[in-house]
């Protein structure tokens, strides 16, 4: 088994991970901030979520299912960052290929973490999938479909450890089209809920697709640039230029997406639809404005786009900047759609007496700490990823 693992891990090729006590002392931080934020899912599994999650049964989805979003679109991102040159040979993504697919896995995992404490109970999931299967259900498909994918991700890590770059390419798209699949039909579990009108309508699956593709490429770019400073790693031309691409690639996505929202700004107040324009009133104008212009326009699109333009994707720093603003904002972006399209009450345009004219919600500590659990165990994986895997290099072939 150890002549195993030694054969896995590739040799350093000329650089040597800074062993340094700070960066083993920052994964211990976020082991014990994940075990603590595991220790709160745990007791809310067993004393029930009614008694600490916020979530109602007017609003059944909180904080969980949002980072659960958030950690699932970027696993699909990254296996589209990746696939661009692993699989389908364009050299300049090639240099962030390996680290993009280790991170697919981290992240796909990170979600599903956070996910099995939002489910009650959790033991039910595993088991009522493969005895229960229901093919008219998309909750279905999406728990199937993140497990294959899943598994073809890990087969393919490790495919590419053993430099089986064949095969490794070939899982690689098995993966890109079932994480594909499963992500689209996520956007469908949204946009075929006609009794929530400000997801319904068939441009959700649409609109995932193009936000994984931006999700995936700032989250490779943070990751890489945090891998070469936290070692003291010159970075090589070749890298360099792979990190402009993949920059190159999220401007492109952030235009689609800003394309996106401009259009589901008019189409939610034009006319006055109902429901969908209360949900649209309550991010331009109302308790979630903030929310909406500073998070989801200005830290998600705006600037990040803007910084992408005047430095021309050449400034690897300003690069790292405009990916960091965009990852926040992506978050920002995930936790309105889940709320904010159950704020409105079904019955919102009768005249009932004492019918609220939204919903409310707010996470607990509960639900922070979990979700908390899950991005702290990202850090721990992708520190430990750079420490054992020697900074992904992938080799010619």
């Amino acid at each position: 088994m150890k002549n195993l693992f030694v054969s896995l891990v590739p040799q350093s090729g000329g650089m040597e991970p800074n062993d340094s006590k700070a960066i083993n002392m920052t994964m211990i931080v976020l082991a014990i901030l994940a075990l603590i934020g595991i220790a709160f899912g745990v007791h809310s599994l067993i004393i029930g979520h009614e008694h600490t999650f916020g979530v109602t049964r007017e609003v059944p989805w909180g904080l969980l299912i949002a980072v659960y979003v958030f950690f699932v679109v970027t696993s699909t991102g990254l296996c589209i960052v990746s696939s661009i040159g692993h699989v389908f040979g364009y050299d300049n993504f090639e240099p962030i290929a390996k680290r993009a697919v280790y991170l697919s896995i981290v992240t796909i995992l990170a979600g599903f973490l956070v996910i099995a404490f939002e489910i009650e109970n959790t033991w039910r999931m595993p088991v009522a999938n493969v005895i229960g299967a229901n093919l008219t259900s998309n909750i279905w498909w999406m728990g199937t479909l993140y497990g294959a994918y899943l598994l073809f991700m890990i087969v393919e890590f490790i495919l590419l450890l053993k430099k089986n770059h064949k095969t490794a390419a070939a899982f690689g798209l098995a993966g890109l089209l079932s994480g594909v699949a499963a992500h689209s039909n996520l956007g469908a579990v949204f946009g075929l809920l006609n009794g929530r009108e400000f997801w319904h309508g068939p441009y959700m699956p649409i609109y995932f697709i193009a936000s994984a593709a931006l999700s995936g490429s700032v989250t490779i770019i943070v990751c890489t640039y945090i891998g070469y400073k936290v070692n003291h790693w010159q970075m090589s031309e070749s890298m360099k230029t792979s990190l402009r691409s993949v920059g190159k690639l999220a401007a492109l996505t952030i235009a689609i997406l800003l394309f996106f929202t401009i259009w589901k700004m008019i189409t939610g107040i034009t006319g006055h639809p109902p429901g969908k324009y209360l949900a649209m009133q309550t991010l331009l104008s109302g308790s979630y404005s903030i929310n909406f212009w500073i998070g989801e326009i200005l830290f998600g699109l705006v600037l990040p786009l803007v910084i992408i333009l005047v430095f021309r994707s050449r400034n690897i720093t300003a690069l790292f900047i405009a990916s960091l603003c965009a990852i926040l904002g992506i978050m920002a972006m995930r936790y309105d759609l889940v709320i904010v399209g159950q704020l409105i009450p079904h019955y919102h345009d009768l005249p009932l007496v004492d019918y609220p004219k939204l919903f409310s919600y707010m996470p607990t500590l509960h639900e922070i700490m979990v979700a908390l659990s899950g991005f702290a165990l990202t850090g721990v994986f992708l520190l430990l990823g750079e420490k054992l895997f020697r900074g992904h290099v992938v080799e010619e072939h």
